[in-house]
């Protein structure tokens, strides 16, 4: 991933998607590194979904989200530690109430100082909007659920068990039929594996297959994936079944004995083959490996 040189991360608050009343996302363009963000109303409060990288990017967020709010209570919650998705929630600090899970909270304390460095090899623009990054404690931290009541609207905060990272979690609005998944879906991209042996190993291919089989059984109406565009419920058995396959390919190979690098060139043509359009190749390779290494002896 070092090697890439990203471009500007920046989040642009144009092209507003309406999702439903009183919910809206600012879309992430199809720009690597910036997530889709999520403001979703309650008749007394309203909930953030991500905050950008940076508190450049955060101050924008910020900024619509008041105007949004229009002197309701604000919350802010993120999928995940990532630095796109949670490296500008120091801006938010004294303006909104800031509630993640777990596991989560664990991953931002001992993990973020590490990736905000690994991050700003990305490139200088990249390094640019970790300029200035302090990592900031979260007000509220939950376990395994918790449900957010913003006012004639709840909204279910929950904890999936260690999948695309320790602490991912999803964000379901049940009165919308609307899922925001962070990274464990992404539309248009094969799914980013951070296997980066010997520094990061806590993505699970095996797990997080069974975390995207529940989520697709429960179902949703409308599923804002961590980056690309706004889908419907065939986005998340899209990334079931890719799991599935990637899975299922790198382990018949594996009980070959075949060499990992035999088994990452036949399964990167196999899965490019079904999925030309889909961008992102460089991480079929990161997902061979990490399932390589849950094979069971």
């Amino acid at each position: 991933m070092a090697e890439h040189t990203m471009p500007d991360p920046v989040v642009h608050v144009t092209d507003i998607q309406e999702l439903a009343r009183d919910l809206v996302v600012i879309p992430n363009r199809q720009v690597q590194l910036v997530p889709n963000i999520g403001i979703i109303g309650g008749r007394d409060s309203v909930l953030v979904v991500e905050t950008g990288m940076g508190p450049g990017n955060a101050e924008k967020v910020l900024e619509f989200a008041a105007g949004y709010a229009k002197g309701r209570r604000l919350f802010l919650t993120t999928t995940h530690f990532h630095p796109e998705h949670a490296f500008g929630a120091q801006t938010f600090a004294g303006e909104a109430t800031f509630l993640i899970n777990q596991a989560q909270a664990e991953d931002l304390k001992v993990k973020g100082p590490g990736y905000i460095d690994m991050f700003k090899g990305l490139g200088e623009p990249v390094a640019r909007q970790l300029e200035g990054v302090a990592l900031a404690q979260p007000d509220v931290v939950y376990e395994q659920s918790y449900d957010l009541d913003l006012g004639g609207r709840v909204v279910r905060l929950r904890a999936t068990g260690r999948a695309h990272s320790k602490g991912d979690q999803v964000v379901r609005v049940p009165d919308a039929g609307v899922l925001f998944t962070g990274d464990l879906a992404e539309a248009g991209q094969f799914a980013i594996f951070p296997w980066f042996p010997p520094y990061d190993t806590d993505v699970s291919g095996t797990r997080w297959l069974s975390v995207m089989r529940r989520l697709a059984a429960e179902g949703a109406e409308v599923v804002v994936p961590g980056h690309g565009e706004v889908g419907g419920p065939q986005l998340l058995a899209d990334v079931r079944d890719y799991l599935r396959l990637l899975r299922d390919e790198t382990w018949i190979r594996r009980d070959s004995a075949v060499s990992e690098r035999t088994i990452i060139d036949e399964v990167s043509a196999l899965m490019i083959e079904r999925h030309p359009d889909w961008a992102g190749r460089d991480w079929i390779e990161k997902g061979v490996g990490c399932l390589c290494s849950e094979h069971p002896a």
